[in-house]
């Protein structure tokens, strides 16, 4: 790898929303992706629920990787993600 290349990483994250409903997305930007959400201009389904707040991230090195956990995440149940959520170690209560 030459010293200007850099391994693209690609995030599967999950927000909290200010209505208490959770949000899973991907982004290559976290960060700038979370701004976004906040600043109304990220998905639509956040717009009317800011402020919202970043509860977890993972990092895959290939897109469809992070792609899929986004899609799994977003077909589960309620209970189901506050099961993964918890198994994470996370509270957001």
């Amino acid at each position: 790898m030459a010293e200007d290349e850099t391994e693209q990483q690609y995030y599967f994250y999950v927000l909290l929303c200010a209505d208490g409903t959770f949000y899973g997305g991907y982004s290559p930007d976290v960060t700038a992706r979370v701004a976004a959400h906040n600043a109304g201009k990220g998905a639509k389904y956040t717009k009317s629920r800011r402020p919202v707040r970043l509860l977890y991230k993972e990092a895959f090195a290939q897109k469809h990787d992070a792609l899929s956990a986004e899609w799994h995440f977003k077909h589960q149940s309620r209970a189901k993600k506050e099961q993964f959520l918890a198994a994470h170690g996370l509270a957001w209560r």
